[in-house]
């Protein structure tokens, strides 16, 4: 896979990727959310920095993440986590700003402030320091982080797990990919902080439940398994099994620990049952699970599960599942086609 493109600001000919022929440092930047982070990764497999500033405190008193505030706060963090991370990167090899070779920034989806705020501070090192710019999905860059110290290579059977998207997809090489199935309605990680909260579990939901899901009995309650077509989800349903036997108590003691566990016990065998049918139909022996959810227990645990089948499976670090900036350095590396123009615009929802 070679690409040589033209940098943006100069007349010099930049390569990145892995038949480059040299080291390319890709600093890049992530703010689509409620995480302000900033690293420089090594030919897209090498974390050299990775800074991350979160705002889970600030937003637990609110119930769920206030799109305002999440942007006030990663004005306040990302000169912070920009500078930490060029330390960071000359202390462990002695990089400085003028040997990255890109810089990267995620565009999109996600909170349009938040991502205005990381774009422009990446679009401004590229200007400042005259290299590259670009602009990488977030998705994609969740997939990536796959990548991190390990060799894995496409192809392989991806599930995207988080917040705000549940896809199962076809990566046929580093910058082919199809989804092949998706939530029709709510992601998982949406099913899981709803349901926290009809149990009354507290902000972040999801690791709450995973955590109460792992002293209760998964099979104490059958709850149903929505039918749908092929590889595509369906979880709305699921949620309002939980609101009914949440009401049927009518005042008694919750078994929460029950609720918890039976939950995720439909959830994450919903998932994987996908997944090896995705497997079983492409022929692929390799399966990666990413996204903020890829960080749940039993999902996780269910996903390695297969390799006791033949596959090899992959799963970020944990550090790595949630928001970071060297999952999206990783994807400019590996997915980049071409250099974007510094106008590139965010977007929120998945174009």
């Amino acid at each position: 896979m070679k690409m040589t493109k033209k940098k943006l600001f100069s007349d010099e000919l930049v390569q990145i990727g892995p038949e480059s022929g040299y080291d390319n440092y890709i600093m890049a930047i992530e703010s689509s959310c409620d995480e302000t982070a900033c690293a420089v990764v090594k030919n897209g497999r090498e974390v050299i920095a990775n800074v991350v500033a979160s705002q889970i405190k600030t937003h637990a008193q609110f119930g769920g993440v206030i799109p305002e505030i999440a942007a006030r706060e990663h004005m306040d963090s990302i000169n912070i986590v920009v500078e930490e991370a060029f330390k960071l990167a000359y202390s462990a090899e002695g990089i400085s700003p003028g040997d990255i070779t890109a810089f990267a920034g995620t565009v999109g989806p996600g909170l349009v402030g938040c991502l205005l705020v990381g774009l422009n501070a990446a679009k401004t090192l590229a200007l400042v320091y005259d290299k590259p710019f670009i602009g990488v999905n977030h998705l994609n860059a969740h997939l990536c982080a796959n990548y991190i110290d390990t060799e894995l290579k496409p192809p392989f059977i991806a599930l995207l797990v988080s917040g705000g998207h549940t896809q199962i997809i076809d990566v046929k090489s580093y910058s082919e990919q199809t989804i092949i199935g998706e939530t029709i309605d709510d992601a998982v990680g949406e099913a899981y902080d709803k349901v926290a909260r009809l149990i009354g579990l507290p902000y972040p939901g999801g690791p709450k439940l995973d955590k109460m899901a792992q002293e209760g009995n998964p099979f104490a309650f059958k709850l149903p398994e929505a039918k749908v077509d092929d590889f595509d989800f369906s979880f709305s349903g699921l949620k309002t099994a939980v609101l009914r036997l949440v009401k049927s108590f009518d005042g008694k003691e919750l078994p929460i620990k029950d609720i918890c566990a039976s939950f995720q016990e439909c959830v994450s065998s919903t998932l994987v049952k996908k997944v090896k049918k995705a497997l079983e139909k492409s022929g692929y022996d390799q399966v990666v699970i990413a996204g903020g959810v890829a960080a749940n227990s039993e999902i996780r645990k269910k996903m390695f599960d297969l390799s006791a089948e033949g596959y090899k499976v992959f799963a970020p670090p944990m550090k790595y599942c949630t928001d970071n900036a060297a999952m999206v350095a990783s994807c400019a590396y590996f997915n980049t086609n071409t250099f974007d123009d510094i106008n590139v615009e965010v977007f929120s929802r998945v174009k």
